[in-house]
């Protein structure tokens, strides 16, 4: 038999809906909790992991048996592949399997920040309500000017969405793209994207050369009715730097979809902020995504079992 084990605890729910589209003679089972401990004990005799938001340690990596690690979505900061190349571990991602979904979600969050759908909700809900309060912050998307950091996968399906809000697109990355892959966005240094757009969107990998990205000084190159996203990863911005800028009202206002610990931890400096929407890392979220992401994983699983090769744009390991 061969075991699967899902490093994110899972309801029987959930393991119910994937186990018939796993092969024949392949069993699932899920940790107990994200506690490092359980990690390690669910991991004990399984020959194949897979992580959505758990990270995967060097311990985690050395288990007698564990063939591959396998990301499900594309973000692998969380995983040590230092410590998988040591072991012999193989690992994947699937690789703009979320794409379209991260890039609705970054445009959501836009809209919803300029437009205050959040608060004005929240205020109807608790009793009140506040057109008055919230027409001050509100803005249109329709012929702004977004800067967007990171063009890759999700950079690219984003612009495609913002062509049809008629925006001026920049963009800024290491290496600027062709122009047949620009998208409609020209590319231009990234505190001069800063300096210029009235909504800035993270939607960047987190590595060495992007972590704590955004700070107190790249804040302070925005515009003070400029808006920022993040749907990338928590560690590009330092979140206590954003939350300051919001206080003294440096910024109009700020979606988030992703956090420096997840999930997100109560003494959070962003919380409680009245122009900040949060959202639980919801962005890659894709109900009709469920199977055909199953059995691309599992895809790549049967060809480490079996001595083929497997889906090389998604090999990390």
């Amino acid at each position: 038999m061969t075991r699967i084990v899902l490093l994110d605890p899972a309801s029987p729910e959930r393991l119910d809906r994937i186990r018939p589209l796993l092969p024949d003679g392949w069993t699932l089972t899920t940790a107990g909790s994200r506690d490092p401990q359980d990690q390690i004990a669910a991991l004990r005799g399984a020959s194949f992991a897979i992580t959505g938001d758990v990270p995967v340690t060097g311990a985690m990596m050395a288990m007698p048996g564990l063939k591959a690690v396998h990301k499900w979505g594309v973000g692998y900061d969380g995983i040590d592949l230092d410590a998988a190349r040591s072991h012999g571990v193989r690992v994947f991602r699937t690789t703009g399997s979320n794409a379209v979904a991260v890039a609705e979600t970054t445009l959501g969050l836009i809209l919803a920040v300029n437009r205050n759908i959040v608060r004005g909700h929240v205020g109807i809900r608790d009793g009140g309500w506040p057109k008055g309060q919230v027409a001050p912050s509100s803005a249109t998307l329709s012929g702004r000017r977004v800067g967007i950091v990171g063009m890759g996968h999700v950079g690219r399906a984003l612009a495609r969405l913002l062509r049809g809000f008629g925006c001026d697109l920049l963009y800024s990355k290491r290496t600027p793209l062709p122009t047949d892959q620009e998208d409609g966005a020209r590319f231009v240094p990234l505190d001069d994207l800063l300096a210029a757009a009235d909504v800035v969107t993270l939607n960047c990998d987190l590595n060495d050369s992007t972590r704590d990205l955004i700070g107190r000084d790249q804040l302070a190159l925005m515009k003070p009715d400029a808006i920022l996203i993040n749907a990338a990863r928590g560690g590009v911005l330092v979140e206590s730097d954003l939350a300051d800028a919001i206080r003294a009202g440096r910024l109009r206002g700020a979606g988030i979809d992703v956090f420096s610990v997840e999930p997100i931890l109560r003494d959070n400096p962003l919380l409680g902020l009245d122009r900040v929407v949060l959202t639980p890392h919801l962005g890659a979220l894709d109900a009709g995504a469920f199977a055909p992401t199953i059995a691309r994983m599992i895809g790549n699983l049967m060809a480490v079992q079996s001595g083929m090769p497997p889906r090389e744009s998604d090999v990390l390991v």
